[in-house]
């Protein structure tokens, strides 16, 4: 009897495993979806209650256990609910018009990306230099370094640029007269991956009414990921820098400078 059930239990059909690639692939797009967002911490919440509900049930606590249910039974909703940004996200990307041109469904469903060394560091030098420049001459600018989120939805609402950081190159996106001087910049990987990026703004009911859009949109793309924001003011060319929500003010180049290098060294 024990044998025919270990026989039965190791039979595997082509088709279970189509079905664990598929789960595999799902989660980590959903992985890969929230990584690098405060939606990650949230994720692993759920992931931990779950387990915990697991656990009372397999010990039979029934007033407890009864109680996890109720939560449990209306989780889908709650998903929806806490990753709607997250799934609008998701669902605009799978509208687009080249989602499904040849090659890209494979790409974007099996593009895993693993941790190497060939990463580029951070131009910290070549992005003070310019910031310091902008500010001498006020030119309005916000420059967006990312870490573990590439930031490729909003990158996509921009113009791919795909050129090595260089002062030259930040100061002629943002000039005045540049068709490409409204909006944000994406940095990753030393790399300015996209110009013009429209970004989310915050929706902080004590945000301080005297900063403009750029401030705004400067900390609304904190709050939702791990990256940082550099803005400097087209009005008084003040350079400011947010990260995780919060902004810091009337920066000197070298205070810039020693934020940047404990970010990203």
């Amino acid at each position: 009897m024990i044998n025919l059930f270990i026989q039965c239990f190791l039979i595997l059909r082509w088709i279970d495993v189509i079905d664990i690639l598929l789960v595999a692939v799902l989660i980590y797009q959903l992985y890969y979806l929230v990584k690098g967002t405060v939606a990650i911490n949230i994720l692993i919440g759920i992931l931990l209650f779950y387990l915990l509900w697991l656990i009372v049930k397999a010990l039979n606590m029934q007033l407890f256990g009864s109680i996890l249910s109720k939560f449990i039974d209306v989780g889908f909703i709650a998903l929806l609910i806490v990753f709607q940004q997250e799934l609008r996200r998701f669902l605009l990307f799978i509208g687009t018009s080249n989602f499904f041109t040849k090659g890209a469904i494979s790409k974007t469903l099996f593009d895993f990306k693993w941790q190497t060394n060939s990463a580029q560091q951070l131009d910290v030098n070549a992005i003070v230099k310019a910031c310091k420049n902008m500010s001498e001459n006020k030119t309005g600018a916000i420059i967006i370094l990312t870490k573990n989120n590439p930031l490729k939805f909003y990158a996509n609402t921009g113009d791919t640029i795909d050129a090595k950081v260089s002062v030259r190159m930040i100061e002629s996106i943002f000039y005045k007269n540049s068709p490409l001087h409204d909006g944000a910049i994406i940095v990753s990987d030393n790399v300015i991956t996209a110009a013009r990026c429209v970004l989310p703004v915050t929706e902080r009911s004590d945000f301080p009414a005297h900063l403009g859009m750029r401030h705004r949109a400067a900390v609304g793309i904190t709050e939702n990921s791990d990256a940082l924001a550099i803005v400097v003011s087209e009005q008084t060319g003040e350079i400011s820098i947010s990260k995780e929500g919060e902004l810091k003010h009337t920066l000197s180049p070298e205070r810039l400078k020693e934020i940047l290098e404990k970010e990203f060294r």
